[in-house]
């Protein structure tokens, strides 16, 4: 074999090599390239109690409870499923009902998301753009509107 055959011969090896390893990363994490998921998606996907999820929706009216110090309990929807979620810290200031929320935490045993950080929309026209997706393909988006 020339030098040449040696070269290309490495070369395609590497690339052959890189190309499987990027699948492999691919695959391991096919579940968490979403940025989110709805009530809904999560309902359909069916995860096991513990695992770590970022869920996006909208704060249900009326669902907001205050408990003890720092405590919050709040319902997130999509408005075709809703998750019940626990919050203990301080919750951003635009945090309100009726608006848009995306929380990161873990799904408990009883189908409690718990969350670790809460994240509001910014002003009264801002929404996060998957949310807003999520909620156009339900066609329950009213964002569009002046």
């Amino acid at each position: 074999m020339t030098r040449k055959g040696k070269r290309l011969t490495l070369i395609f090896g590497a690339l052959a090599i890189l190309g499987i390893a990027a699948g492999l990363v691919m695959f391991a994490l096919r579940d968490n390239i979403v940025f989110f998921y709805t009530p809904a998606q999560l309902a359909e996907k069916h995860p096991s109690p513990g695992a770590r999820l970022r869920i996006g929706g909208l704060v249900k009216q009326g669902s907001v409870v205050k408990g003890d110090g720092r405590e919050v309990r709040f319902v997130v929807t999509d408005n075709a499923r809703e998750l019940q979620v626990t919050y203990t810290g301080l919750l951003p200031d635009l945090f309100r009902e009726g608006q848009g929320v995306v929380a990161d935490g873990v799904l408990g045993t009883d189908g409690t998301f718990r969350a670790d950080s809460v994240l509001a929309k910014h002003d009264e026209r801002y929404m996060p753009r998957d949310v807003a997706e999520a909620l156009k393909k339900q066609g329950v988006w009213q964002g569009d509107k002046k």
